[in-house]
């Protein structure tokens, strides 16, 4: 019996069902932009630990500040004794989110807390209650941010009642546009929907705050027209509603920006980040104007492990890496080429219905018929399945679970990706 057989038996009878795995995969160590199982099996990674590994898998800095600060501090609980790195990666985040305003941040542990506490302090600040969050956004799988996700299946399904004074609006589907019309001769309608909305939903006096994702990450990796998001901003300030960036998957530099709000010049009220800020470690974030993130009063924001000594060492490290190691310039380089051989691949094979995306932050959308647009999830899941067979590591997302979106560190090789993008493009010419 393999290791990995001995591991799959021990996890089955310890580990809840409710835990989904890609496939029975154990790893044992990782390199960059590949990942060894315990049976010395070697997996290239389009995944990235689900866009957490932008600077590839135990990044030297991020391994080396690690350790260093492990000796120094693991926890005291930044409530009780406070600590430098807490401080700097504050200062950091402030830098580095848009914005020519004063801004402050909090420091906590995983995407689903940046944004409820990004709800927490918009609610207190605006002292309205309703959050309007867009159909097929993830925002993670709490009480609340379950609530905010639209996606049921697997996300939702029986765990109501949820959150009240959620309200959905229509994501810019361009491919799949909700309004039936084309862009650019849209004139992007469905952003002036927005104020239309408010007349047969919730009045804007009721609204706290909107909580868009840049780029919609498990609703299909889609891209809104250049105009829609500065719209929509003008409508929220217009109307006394705060416009809250969730940039968890989209930011640390998978679009070739740090935000990816930066691509439109949208300076958001609040900030979630999370995932790729960390190099791997868990810790997440909330940057905001002033007055805003000020309108709580002490004790009002926190937890025991938020901002943790050794996660914040390790998120400056891996800030620092993307911006002065060369990564996020890598990373452009990255997306261009990804993008041109996707295109290139859709001249050639039937089943790609779209291919879209920014920066690295690449997807492509598979239908049984282009002109139909007919998603195939069947097919997507087959991919899927046959690619990790031939060591690949790949996640489909999208309401109909038909795209396949790639993660590959921004720090990959070429020989590497060349080889994982052979694999790919082998299993979508099977299909097509």
């Amino acid at each position: 019996m393999s290791k990995t057989e001995k591991l799959l038996e021990r996890r089955n009878k310890a580990v809840a069902l409710g835990v989904g795995n890609l496939g029975p995969i154990f790893a044992d160590h990782a390199s960059n932009s590949t990942i060894t199982d315990v049976d010395g099996e070697e997996y290239i990674d389009f995944v990235g630990g689900i866009g957490v590994n932008n600077v590839g898998h135990c990044n030297e800095k991020v391994v080396a500040a690690i350790t260093a600060q492990a000796e120094k501090l693991v926890h005291s609980c930044f409530h009780i004794a406070m600590y430098e790195p807490y401080v700097a990666l504050a200062e950091k985040l402030i830098e580095m989110t848009p914005g020519n305003f004063e801004k402050k941040a909090v420091l906590l542990n995983s995407g689903a807390e940046a944004v409820e506490n990004a709800v927490k302090i918009a609610r207190l600040a605006s002292g309205k209650s309703g959050i309007v969050v867009y159909e097929g956004g993830f925002h993670g799988r709490t009480l609340l941010t379950m609530s905010m996700t639209s996606k049921v299946k697997p996300y939702k399904l029986g765990f109501g009642p949820y959150a009240p004074e959620i309200y959905r609006i229509p994501y810019p589907y361009c491919y799949r546009c909700p309004y039936g019309k084309e862009y650019p001769s849209c004139d992007v309608y469905c952003a002036e929907q927005f104020k239309k909305w408010f007349i047969g939903n919730a009045a804007p006096e009721n609204i706290a705050a909107l909580v868009a994702e840049p780029i919609a990450g498990e609703g299909g990796f889609l891209v809104p027209p250049p105009e829609y998001f500065p719209r929509i901003k003008e409508i929220c300030a217009d109307n006394g509603i705060y416009f809250v960036a969730d940039e968890i998957q989209s930011g640390g530099g998978r679009t070739g920006k740090m935000c990816a709000m930066e691509h439109w010049g949208v300076e958001a009220d609040l900030v979630t980040m999370a995932k790729s800020i960390g190099g791997g470690m868990p810790i997440s974030a909330v940057v905001g104007k002033k007055e805003i993130m000020d309108a709580v009063h002490p004790g009002g924001l926190g937890g025991t492990y938020g901002g943790n000594p050794v996660s914040c060492a390790a998120a400056l490290a891996s800030i620092e890496s993307l911006e002065d190691g060369g990564i996020l310039e890598k990373g452009q380089v990255l997306g261009d080429k990804l993008k041109k051989t996707f295109l290139a691949w859709q001249d050639k094979y039937s089943i790609i219905g779209e291919v879209r995306g920014l920066g690295a932050m690449i997807a492509l959308e598979i239908v049984a018929d282009r002109e139909s647009k007919t998603p195939d999830a069947v097919v997507t899941k087959k991919i899927v399945a046959d690619v990790v067979k031939k060591k690949l590591l790949l996640l489909s997302c999208g309401n109909f679970g038909n795209v396949l979106r790639v993660l590959v560190p921004l720090s990959v090789d070429e020989e590497t990706l060349n080889k994982g993008l052979s694999i790919l493009e082998e299993a979508i010419a099977e299909y097509s």
